[in-house]
């Protein structure tokens, strides 16, 4: 039955017995541009790959994959756009254990993006939540209903995006964004290492990258929420946003409750980085 429609297994669209539906049994990539030009699509690509494999999706062609995303993009015709993927294993009728013959299913949308000004010189307001996800973090899964509902819970108390915290105290990443803070004092850019408790960002990279420019030292070691607090700047780093600050945190102020200097600098740094077309 779909709705109140009855029909036999055998007519039902294959989108109706997708794997990925059932199981989240897929993964996806999110990548961007900037003028009318795909950023950082190799590393997007390189961790697609690296995700299918870890979820044991083997002989996927991913020349095919670029030549799609890329024809998609130029088919799209936005500058500025935001385009998801994802592979999932197949389509069949429910069962865990999947047939060895299946096909995988390729879906791709492009939309255009806007740049959210406000974000990026007025902050952001952030709230902590458990982190309740699975403990493969760094396969980019389809598997998102954790991050659904951190999300959900902190939207009341004004927070754009949940900041994910472990049994241990410790912060791992935003519910769907890397997390930095920094150390004005020392010009420390501080972010947990990488692991199987976070997705390996193409944007912190791209952060990584640009932060001696902004005169900044990046320190990969795990914080608490005190300590994060108590850090002079917070940013948010997100493919579709790149760097955003963060004004508020559990409530309360970051820093002297406005974008910081350093936070300004990394800023346009990133931006300079991507006019220079080295993403």
């Amino acid at each position: 039955m779909i709705d109140d429609r009855m029909l036999p297994v055998a007519e039902l669209d294959k989108a109706y017995l997708d794997r990925g539906l059932y199981f989240g049994d897929g993964v996806y990539e999110v990548l961007r541009s900037y003028d009318g030009r795909l950023f950082a699509l190799d590393e997007h690509l390189a961790r697609f790959e690296r995700s299918l494999k870890d979820i044991l999706i083997f002989d996927v062609d991913m020349a095919d994959i670029r030549r799609r995303v890329e024809g998609a993009f130029a088919a799209c015709g936005l500058a500025n756009a935001k385009l998801y993927f994802h592979i999932t294993r197949g389509s069949e009728p429910r069962n865990h254990l999947p047939r060895p013959d299946l096909e995988v299913n390729f879906f791709l949308t492009a939309e255009a993006l806007g740049e959210d000004v406000k974000a990026k010189t007025q902050g952001v307001a952030v709230w902590t939540h458990p982190d309740w996800r699975w403990k493969r973090c760094d396969i980019k899964s389809l598997n998102l209903l954790a991050n659904v509902m951190a999300r959900i819970a902190v939207q009341p108390k004004g927070a754009s995006e949940a900041i994910l915290v472990n049994e241990a105290g410790q912060i791992t990443e935003g519910a769907g964004s890397a997390f930095f803070a920094i150390d004005g004092k020392e010009k420390a850019l501080i972010t947990r290492p990488l692991g199987p408790e976070i997705l390996p960002s193409i944007t912190r990279a791209m952060v990584a990258k640009v932060a001696g420019n902004a005169g900044l030292t990046m320190v990969e070691r795990a914080i608490s929420p005190a300590e994060a607090l108590a850090c002079d700047e917070l940013f948010l780093a997100v493919t579709t946003k790149d760097i955003v600050p963060i004004t508020r945190f559990d409530g309360q102020p970051v820093g002297r409750g406005a974008v910081g200097p350093l936070c300004e600098a990394l800023i346009r740094e990133f931006a300079a980085f991507v006019r220079a077309g080295r993403g």
